[in-house]
């Protein structure tokens, strides 16, 4: 049975509680850090798979919600790309110890990049989940109506119905202007840790050409590259879990044993 562990809180310089939950694993274990998508938490599907076979395995796992994501505190329309991206400094900072492999899932594909670059030394490998670098000024942008890009700038938002359940996003003007101080896909990301990438054909949120942008940027010669034919962008499915779990098992093996 899993032993999950108690969500747990830790203060930023600002007063912002984060939430987080930690399982410790054994010395000598990679350990691995869960980076969650846009309006998403530290309770989906494959957060939760990637728990119970980080119990199993013995390997520590920390997975958290952004500031105005989940349990943590916040509003999340006052939320940025670098405010995220700052969450997660803090928590690799004063939360993990030893270096980790990142696992970035969409908006956390991006998170995990700045992340590296900022602390390469701590991170020992990356697996990116349709990965979503630049996705505000790349993708959501761009795809927007002019009707809908005149909001955002005259109204300061926007509020669109989400593709996977009853809620909205909100999408500010603020996180657009901000997402374009975060870019990592016009210059070369140095990490020459191993990096594993899986993407679905089917995903409509990240096209998979936009995701394999992530092998352009990264100087790692040891990247690997997983089209899933009929894999959307959610990637949660039984076969999908399994997949996953086997990417995280190969690629903590292999820094292990390095």
């Amino acid at each position: 049975m899993t032993n999950t562990p108690a969500i747990r809180f830790f203060e930023r310089s600002d007063g912002e509680q984060i939430a987080y939950a930690h399982r410790k694993g054994q010395p000598g274990k990679a350990g691995l850090i869960w980076l969650g998508g846009f309006k998403s938490d530290m309770n989906g599907t494959k957060a939760l798979a990637l728990d119970a076979w980080a119990e199993a395995t013995g390997r520590s796992f920390l997975r958290f919600d952004y500031f105005g994501h989940g349990a943590s505190s916040g509003d999340f329309e006052d939320g940025t790309i670098g405010r995220w991206r700052d969450d997660t400094l803090a928590v690799l900072d004063e939360l993990a110890t030893g270096p980790q492999i990142l696992v970035g899932s969409s908006m956390g594909g991006w998170i995990s990049l700045l992340t590296a670059k900022e602390r390469a030394e701590r991170i020992a490998g990356m697996l990116l989940i349709a990965p979503a670098p630049d996705f505000t000024s790349k993708l959501m942008w761009p795809g927007f109506s002019d009707e809908i890009r005149q909001t955002i700038l005259t109204e300061g938002k926007f509020e669109e119905p989400s593709p996977y359940d009853d809620e909205v996003f909100v999408v500010t003007r603020k996180l657009i202007e901000d997402g374009r101080n975060w870019s990592v896909l016009d210059q070369p990301v140095a990490f020459d840790g191993p990096v594993r990438i899986l993407q679905g054909v089917l995903d409509d949120s990240v096209p998979w050409e936009h995701a394999r942008k992530c092998m352009d940027v990264l100087t790692s010669d040891d990247i690997v590259f997983t089209l899933i034919k009929n894999g959307d962008h959610r990637l949660s499915s039984g076969p999908e879990l399994a997949r996953l779990i086997s990417a995280a098992e190969s690629l903590a093996a292999q820094i292990e044993a390095a």
